[in-house]
């Protein structure tokens, strides 16, 4: 615990009695607005519909993919929910905020915000393999694209609602280590790091909690061209539940730290990984 209060906190001296708001049976999040950052695929999408399946009004964010966060708002309005796309790359400051103006401007305010967009840094194979591009790139969106959002969205969850909850994608990695990818590793322990600090800035009205998912089945996985069958089938036999995650393992633990399911929990991690690193941590 950091010493003190730094400028810009709030200062609640008296004890705050949090009360769970009655929500529909199945519906965790009925009501509720959120972004997904990084949400046209993979993790993002499977998250952002199992937030619009609890009663969520979803912000697809994507970058480049457009037809494909066109098809995740299709199918979150099939569900019966509210759903937009926004394009904003979140690597970019300014990007994120004009994001943010938008979704105050159009929605009037934001009570989820989903820490997804990030790359696992596909080109670097081993930690001898060193490029500024993939430093830079894997910087630039898994930890710098984190802060931007943390910064904008829970200044104004803060300063605007005094309420929130934000949920960062981080990795198991951080208790593992990759000399496959080093830079991976230190950008997804930033997150940690960050979800520590606002966890801690944005209280007490604002939780930030983060989920390590170990090794998924998901696209860009099975696109890293060190991907093969033999360390899949080593991964396997030494994971405790002895299979690979899935998308959707993700999702439900990301709608449990969204939801008032969670309501006594921020600043923690919680892993998913079918019990890999069980014994580092």
């Amino acid at each position: 615990m950091a010493w003190g209060k730094p400028p810009g906190s709030i200062d609640v001296e008296e004890e705050i009695n949090w009360v769970r708001k009655p929500t529909p049976p199945g519906k965790r999040l009925s009501g509720a607005r959120a972004l997904v950052t990084g949400a046209s695929r993979g993790f993002g999408r499977a998250i952002a519909l199992a937030l619009a399946n609890e009663g969520a009004d979803v912000i697809v964010n994507y970058i480049k993919s457009e037809d494909d966060a066109k098809r995740v708002v299709k199918e979150i309005k099939d569900i019966g929910q509210d759903a937009v796309a926004i394009q904003a790359d979140v690597s970019k400051y300014q990007e994120v905020k004009r994001m943010a103006e938008e979704i105050w401007e159009t929605w009037g305010r934001l009570d989820v915000l989903i820490n997804n967009a990030g790359t696992t840094a596909p080109r670097q194979t081993s930690w001898r393999e060193l490029s500024d591009e993939v430093v830079n790139e894997t910087l630039d969106l898994d930890l710098k694209g984190t802060y931007y959002c943390l910064y904008e969205f829970g200044s104004r969850m803060l300063d605007l609602q005094r309420s929130g909850t934000i949920v960062n994608i981080a990795s198991n990695v951080i208790t593992t280590g990759s000399p496959r990818s080093p830079i991976y590793a230190a950008a997804k322990y930033g997150i940690i790091g960050l979800t520590k600090t606002f966890a801690l800035a944005l209280a007490p009205f604002v939780r930030v909690n983060a989920v390590a998912p170990g090794y998924m089945d998901t696209p860009s996985l099975r696109a890293r061209k060190d991907w093969t069958e033999e360390r899949k089938k080593w991964i396997i036999q030494h994971t405790p539940l002895r299979s690979l995650g899935k998308p959707e393992n993700i999702a439900y633990v990301v709608v449990f730290l969204a939801s008032q399911d969670s309501l006594h929990i921020t600043g923690e991690t919680i892993f998913c990984d079918g019990g890999f690193t069980m014994a580092a941590i």
